[in-house]
Formats: structure tokens, sequence, C-alpha cells
């Protein structure tokens, strides 16, 4: 199978560019589902479905700026706009299943949009994986910030949620309730003032191996993993990850995928690329505050392969599952 060339940006069946940004892949019902950011218009979340994983329609913007909302048993801010009237932003999508109530939940990182000061959870449901999802609000866990993020759900069903906090210098791991309405436990610390972000999680032989990046703003960096035993024991210290810029990309998440009948993990990363109209120019300035900005990012997808227990990947022109039989 081969996937769309390395940083090419994505168009869907309509011949538009894809709006999936720091997201997430769900398999339900012989479909694909893929989540991400979407800062144009009103939306914030689009959501596209493929079975072949190159051909991509657009479902919808599942989450926007004048979804429903509902409030839960937990205590959330349940405004999906600022009080000017003006968008917040909603990042790193991340969509699970669950079991308990039968809703397909989304959890995703919560700022103002003025700055990134509030660093909230924020929670949204559906009954199906592309209908109009319902918003929950937003929350600090436990009173701590939760900036980058992603959900890991474990062998056993239960579901964690990792993500930068205290201003990104640690990284912070919760147990979720069953139905994935709140933060049940926190479970972990790691990367004490090591500032990792983009977190990426998946298991393999017993053993749960960690992705992140360092904090250089929009720009890439050199990736990292780490391994542990146990997800709310010790990890292994930090060890390159890629090349000094992850291929010029940064750890969205981990797809799992059958080969042949065996698990194989492959590295889906973001090319970040934000392009800034001002004065009839074009400007590729990172952006402080994301209004003004049209983004085009693209990925890369590569396999994950391993020396031992090290992961490590090599840059292709574009993702082949025939790599792995290589």
């Amino acid at each position: 199978m081969l996937l769309q060339p390395n940083g090419k940006l994505w168009t869907d069946t309509d011949g538009k560019d894809m709006q999936a940004h720091g997201g997430h892949m769900l398999f339900a019902d012989g479909m694909y589902y893929l989540y991400g950011e979407n800062r144009l218009d009103n939306a914030y979340v689009s959501c596209y479905r493929s079975r072949d994983l190159v051909n991509w329609e657009f479902r919808g913007n599942v989450l926007t700026a004048d979804s429903k909302t509902e409030a839960i048993r937990t205590r959330t801010e349940l405004r999906l706009k600022r009080g000017d009237g003006g968008k917040v932003n909603i990042e790193r999508p991340k969509v699970l299943y669950c079991e308990k109530t039968g809703k397909y939940m989304m959890w995703a990182h919560y700022e103002n949009g003025v700055n990134y000061r509030d660093a909230r959870i924020c929670i949204a449901s559906c009954d199906t994986p592309d209908g109009d999802f319902t918003y929950h609000g937003s929350f600090n866990p436990y009173g701590n910030m939760s900036r980058d993020c992603t959900l890991f759900k474990d062998d056993d069903g239960a579901v964690y949620w990792l993500c930068a906090s205290r201003d990104n210098a640690d990284l912070h791991i919760y147990l979720l309730s069953d139905d994935m309405l709140n933060v049940r436990k926190h479970v972990n610390t790691l990367f004490q003032g090591e500032f990792r972000e983009a977190p990426a999680m998946f298991k393999k032989d017993g053993r749960y191996y960690l992705l992140s990046s360092y904090c250089t703003g929009w720009a890439p960096n050199q990736g990292k993993w780490a391994v542990g035993d146990t997800i709310d024991g010790l990890f292994s210290e930090l060890e390159d990850f890629g090349d000094e810029t992850t291929f010029g990309s940064q750890p969205t998440f981990v797809w799992p995928v059958d080969v042949h009948g065996r698990t194989e993990f492959v590295y889906v990363g973001d090319r970040w690329n934000y392009h800034y109209y001002a004065d009839g120019e074009e400007h590729l300035s990172p952006p402080e505050h994301m209004k003004a900005y049209y983004c085009k990012s693209s990925f890369v997808i590569l396999p994950i392969r391993f020396d031992g227990e090290r992961p490590y990947i090599e840059y292709a022109e574009a993702f082949d599952t025939d790599a792995f039989d290589r």
C-alpha cells in the first residue's frame, strides 16, 4: 500500500486542501477516520474518512465555534468563543470509542485564542464518528496545565491522557474515567524540566514507547524516544529519534497497522507550515496568534523499525507498507 508522498499537501476527493493537522486516526465500521485541526472560518476540528488510506472524503467540520454545548458532572468552561466573539484554539484533537457509553469521545488542547495561558483539556462527544460533536467544555486537570497532548488506550481498555504541563517543563499522564468524561488519577510525571511536547505513545511486546518533541515553537527539532515497563513507573532516559529535525516534522500519533497478520507501527508527524497574508503578500513567519493564519501543514509518514528495543525511522519519499518486509 503506497500513500501520498511525504511533505505533499493532501487533498480530499473534491480536490480541496485537507485540514487535519495535529490529529488522530480511528478505524470504525470498515472505514478509517482522520481528525485534525482546522483554523479556517468557524471550524475547529474536521473529519475525513477513507477505505484505502489514499482517497479521503470530507465528512464535515465536526466541532465548530457554533457546536452544541452540554454540561457534564465535571465543572468546565463551556464557551467556544471569546467574550469579543473571536475564536478560541482547539489543538491536537484525539478521538477514541468509549465502550461504556457507546460514544465517540474527543479530547483536545484548549486555549483562549489570544495567548497560551489557559492550557486546558477540552472534551466533546458524538454517537457516530463523523457526526456533529457536542462540546462538554474545558478544564485544568487537578489545577494543572495541559498543552500538547495525546490519548492512549491500553490492552485492558484503560485510557490515558498524556500532556505537556508546568509551562511545558514536564509531561503528565492521567488515567481517565471509564466514561472518558474526566481524569481519574494522575499516574505519572516524566522528563522533569526537559520541555517535551507532541507526545505519541504505543505499546510493543508489553512495553510502553513514548515519542516526543522538544519545545521550539513551530520549528521542527530532534525527536526523542523513551520506554517503560509500566505506564505509571520509570521510563528510560530520552534518546534521539529521527534526524536533527525528525525529518522536518513533529509527532502527532503512532499508527498500528496489520502487515501479514502482525502488528507494525508507523510514525505520523506534522510538517507545520503557516502562511500569513498581509498587505497583499504571503509571509512564512510562525504565528503568535492564529486568527490571521492559513495552515497548509502536511504529513510525514514513516515505518518505525527496531534495533533491539531502540525504535528508529529512516526517511522515504512516501510510506509503503511493503517497506516492513524489506
